[in-house]
């Protein structure tokens, strides 16, 4: 082994290691590689089988986690995974500190082991790109040339050594666990999946240009193969890399969200100055000039940074002559945006896919001169090799701008805001739009969120509307889904509007929530039964607690505050009749925090250490 240190990039001081492989010989032609994370505890291993098919398996904490796997395309109608040689081989760590402020920990350690093979399956040569951090591993494929490429089908599998169960789901749609073995429909990416040692995420990471991978039962009984769901084939004009293929694996399932940065780190970096970037949170006004107004006064009281127009502010989104350059009567836009200015308030505008494919170039400059701070794509199509490479053109787009980036419905991240900081977040997401449940909630975390941020839509209750038909759970379990559903970008207040919310003592916690932290750490949890998960901002720690459909106690101990300190807690829990009751409490490092929390119901937890 030899270590080297370098400058790359703009991170001075990185320290590589350039690592000599031993790959197993047979006949003078390499047919075995292992790879190890840092810690030596996840290994995966790339072989070829006695056909010389290509393979892989990965092993964690000492045991096998996944079985023999085939790996490989179909090409051109060729299966790259099939009569492989390897043609060589180099490997190196990498060690760095991912400077990122928009997060949940405003510093990422990016430290792993990388191999990159060169292989040839027949004629044709490509690269397996194979990485290995502690608890994950990531490959790719990576295609030279200037041929045409159909890519008919991914070979891809994931044989999972134990029965498994899949929490089963589409975007916007309900988690149904389902056993491996009768999965009959397809799942999005990522996938959690729990066997009776160990807990799976199978993701997907810097997705530019390809389909929407998902996954089906595969052969075995255990088993998981990626499909084109919405795709027949995948093409591509030259050299291509498809996104990242990731396996994640935990013995508990909190022990999850230690993964959820994964795919920022395989993404690249960009060299935006992050210290432009304001995230915040946002109310969403009527579609007139006095709701802006009343909107921007309500933000300025709860230390809110943005309103939204949302879709018909430029008339009705779907009709082909509507323009999102010209503004409703109902909207003197220049007297609201200069309103929010004088009151530090920014406005985002909405626009939906065809008003994007028709005017995105003319709307970027045109928004910046309006003085408009950032734009929520709407219904635009994140299913399609097309629809996400026209999108993933469109983000950069609006990140050279400087516009804030939001993306709702279909839309999950695979993380390009690594790439394109200013896309803060998107749905991909059953949020409270959509009426989530309890279990719903509680589940969400261990899933979907390990992929990224996500707009929740929250809908509060307020003087006027309880708003019983999209709120399902309590209150407080409201306000603890602000600390432990992430989004730099926070959409609040929904369906309500300003004037309505009066009962100010309740809604209070939104105003001092932040919405992007410098820590952040789940305590325990179950999926679908419930979660606790703290963050911190400066030196005020934030927590949230929520329980599914079943009642919750606990005791979680609080060995996260700093030595010597007390610390002045502010609980908001539930009360009687659904009303928030605000109580406060002392605790110190080591102290136990109990939880006794009903079904569906929550608290949301602000220690200042005094």
């Amino acid at each position: 082994m030899m270590r080297i240190r370098i400058n790359a990039g703009n991170w001075p001081g990185i320290i590589v290691l350039l690592l000599f492989l031993n790959p197993v010989l047979v006949q003078g032609q390499a047919r075995d590689f292992k790879l190890s994370s840092p810690d030596m505890q996840t290994t995966l291993h790339l072989f070829l089988d006695a056909q010389g098919s290509l393979n892989y398996e990965v092993k964690w904490s000492k045991r096998k986690v996944i079985e023999p796997s085939e790996l490989g395309l179909t090409i051109n109608g060729r299966e790259t995974g099939k009569n492989v040689k390897f043609v060589s081989s180099k490997a190196v760590s990498r060690s760095e500190k991912i400077f990122w402020p928009i997060g949940e920990n405003s510093v990422i350690d990016n430290t792993f082991n990388e191999l990159d093979v060169s292989c040839i399956s027949g004629e044709l040569p490509y690269n397996l790109i194979v990485r290995a951090y502690n608890g994950s591993v990531a490959f790719r494929y990576a295609f030279p040339g200037n041929e045409k490429f159909v890519i008919s089908k991914e070979n891809t599998a994931f044989n999972i050594s134990a029965p498994s169960v899949i929490y089963q789901y589409h975007h916007e749609s309900i988690f149904t666990p389902t056993s491996l073995d009768t999965l009959k429909t397809t799942c999005d990416l990522p996938a959690t999946v729990t066997a009776k040692d160990f807990f799976l995420s199978i993701g997907e990471a810097e997705n530019i240009s390809y389909t929407k991978a998902e996954l089906q039962k595969g052969s075995a009984g255990n088993s998981l193969a990626i499909a084109f769901a919405r795709d027949s084939a995948v093409r591509y004009n030259s050299a291509f890399s498809t996104p990242w293929r990731t396996i994640s694996i935990s013995g508990t399932a909190i022990g999850l969200h230690q993964f959820s940065e994964l795919f920022l780190k395989l993404s690249k970096p960009s060299p935006t100055d992050l210290s432009k970037i304001a995230p915040g949170k946002l109310i969403r006004a009527q579609l007139n000039t006095q709701s802006g107004i009343d909107c921007i006064d309500l933000a300025k009281k709860l230390d809110f940074k943005y309103i939204m127009f949302d879709a018909g502010w430029y008339g009705p989104e779907r009709a082909k002559t509507s323009d999102p350059r010209v503004v409703i009567p109902a909207i003197n836009m220049p007297e609201v945006i200069e309103y929010g200015k004088k009151n530090g308030i920014g406005v985002i505008l909405y626009v939906n896919y065809l008003g994007l494919q028709n005017y995105l170039d003319e709307i970027l400059p045109l928004y910046k001169q309006w003085g408009v701070a950032g734009l929520k794509f709407g219904f635009i199509d994140g299913f399609t090799q097309e629809g996400l490479t026209w999108l993933s053109q469109a983000i950069s787009k609006v990140n050279d701008a400087g516009l804030l980036l939001n993306i709702h419905d279909n839309y999950k991240p695979t993380g390009l805001s690594r790439t394109y900081p200013y896309l803060l977040t998107q749905e991909g997401i059953r949020g409270d739009e959509n009426s989530p449940d309890a279990f719903h909630n509680t589940t969400l975390p261990f899933t979907r969120f390990l992929a990224g941020a996500a707009d929740f839509t929250f809908c509060f209750p307020n003087s006027r509307s309880d708003f019983a038909k999209n709120i399902k759970v309590s209150k407080a379990q409201q306000l603890a889904l602000t600390v432990v559903n992430f989004s730099p970008l926070q959409s609040i207040f929904w369906y309500g509007q300003p004037k309505d919310y009066t009962n100010f003592e309740e809604i209070e916690f939104f105003k001092y929530v932040p919405t992007v932290w410098d820590e952040s750490r789940y305590l325990t949890g179950s999926i679908g039964k419930n979660i606790s998960v703290a963050r911190r901002k400066g030196s005020t720690w934030f927590i949230g607690n929520a329980a599914g459909l079943s009642d919750w106690k606990e005791r979680v101990k609080l060995d996260f505050l700093d030595a010597g300190r007390i610390y002045k807690a502010t609980i908001y829990s539930d009360g009687e009749n659904n009303e928030i009751l605000k109580t406060a409490h002392s605790f110190r490092q080591g102290d136990k925090l109990s939880i006794d929390i009903k079904a569906k119901g929550g608290a949301a937890i602000m220690l200042e250490p005094q």
